[in-house]
């Protein structure tokens, strides 16, 4: 079966289950997790013989041999046991669950991801047809899953103005699906690209780092990671399921792409001895930074200057309010201005994002090296970024 039938296949199965009341979002939700399975297996045969950490009792065959209500209750159970294993194993199915109610779906679910060969299909083939997913989920707004998906143009544009170099850390501390992971991953294994093997180590395993706190998100990311060839099945998580906001990051890093999610008040999600969330209203008291507000969106551009390296780059996704009001937005953005080379300030249209109306902005800055004096603005592709103020 070639890639563009694959993807129609998938794509009518999807189409199914939303008739009977299947969102994208939980479709999404467990053909991450089934896929995961499928792919572990796969790399558990020769000629690979990888070590998935799987127990035999979770592994795929034990659900590809089983229909009806015991499919459905020994998925339970695998859901339930893999969540509380070590590593990437566990982040992937970290508080999952069984969406689809009915037996039959669910064991069709699993006949069509048993029918086919993954492993043998290009990265490209299984990334487009996971990105095209989480696309139509992020497109069914009232699920309000576009508020963890950047449109991908506008993360092409973004990582093409940076142009990250090979052996340096990438991290975003709302990531979201990975959206800039993948974009940066894209530009440094262009056509034309040359890495040598210590690079590509380095890009496989250790350049990307972020902070995904809604559990269901993370997962995609993960998953989405893993079908570009982005770190490995036994290996420890670089996509943290925590509140980047709590404290000062532990390393620095040489570029931040970013898009933090909208909203002025900040919250605390607290979970409880059984698994349960609630929020709470927040201040983050850091005596890193230079102003203390409950302006989330104002937190995140302090947090992400305070994990830059003295070298590093950042470019962020801010609506108006941030560069315009007064108060503690007045002085955060004056001390930005003190701190780092803010050089470019992209003005985005309207209508770009899933919510409607959203007045948005990319700001691009540099990290100031230790004299205090500004680098010199860089071209941006085949444009020239000048230079701007923030200031009304």
């Amino acid at each position: 079966m070639n890639a563009s039938t694959l993807v129609q296949k998938i794509w009518n199965f999807c189409h199914t289950l939303r008739d009977d009341g299947v969102g994208y979002g939980d479709y999404l939700e467990q053909l991450t997790t089934l896929l995961f399975l499928k792919l572990a297996h796969e790399y558990s045969q020769p000629p690979y013989h990888r070590d998935t950490h799987i127990p035999r009792s979770c592994d795929w065959p034990s659900l590809r041999g089983r229909t009806g209500e015991p499919l459905e209750a020994h998925y339970l159970h695998v859901l339930h046991r893999l969540g509380e294993e070590p590593g990437m194993l566990g982040a992937i199915f970290f508080k999952a669950q069984n969406k689809i109610q009915d037996p039959a779906k669910l064991a069709r679910l699993v006949q069509m991801i048993d029918a086919e060969d993954w492993i043998s299909l290009d990265v490209d083939t299984k990334g487009d047809l996971y990105e095209g997913l989480l696309q139509k989920n992020a497109e069914d707004t009232k699920s309000g899953a576009g508020q963890y998906f950047t449109p991908r143009p506008l993360i092409r544009a973004m990582v093409e103005c940076v142009r990250p170099r090979p052996g340096k850390t990438i991290a975003d501390p709302a990531c979201g699906t990975g959206g800039f992971f993948l974009g940066a991953y894209a530009w440094l294994t262009r056509e034309g690209a040359t890495l040598d093997k210590k690079q590509k180590a380095f890009l496989h395993r250790e350049t990307f780092f972020g902070n995904e706190i809604v559990a269901a998100t993370r997962r995609l990311c993960l998953m989405n990671l893993f079908l570009h060839n982005i770190g490995d099945l036994d290996g420890e998580p670089t996509v943290e399921r925590a509140d980047a906001l709590i404290a000062e990051s532990r390393r620095k890093f040489d570029y931040v792409l970013a898009n933090p999610p909208f909203g002025k008040k900040s919250s605390m999600t607290i979970t409880n001895a059984d698994g349960e969330e609630d929020r709470d209203a927040l201040t983050y008291e850091r005596q890193d930074f230079w102003q203390t507000t409950s302006n989330k969106q104002l937190n995140f551009l302090q947090h992400i200057v305070s994990m830059l390296k003295t070298t590093g780059q950042a470019a962020v996704v801010l609506p108006d309010n941030v560069l315009f009001e007064g108060g503690a937005g007045e002085r955060i953005r004056r001390k930005l201005l003190e701190t780092c080379d803010v050089h470019t300030l992209l003005r985005l249209p309207t209508g770009i994002f899933y919510a409607q109306g959203v007045k948005a902005n990319v700001l691009f800055f540099d990290a100031k090296p230790k004299d205090g004096k500004a680098r010199r603005p860089r071209a941006c592709g085949s444009t020239t970024c000048a230079p701007t103020s923030i200031s009304r």
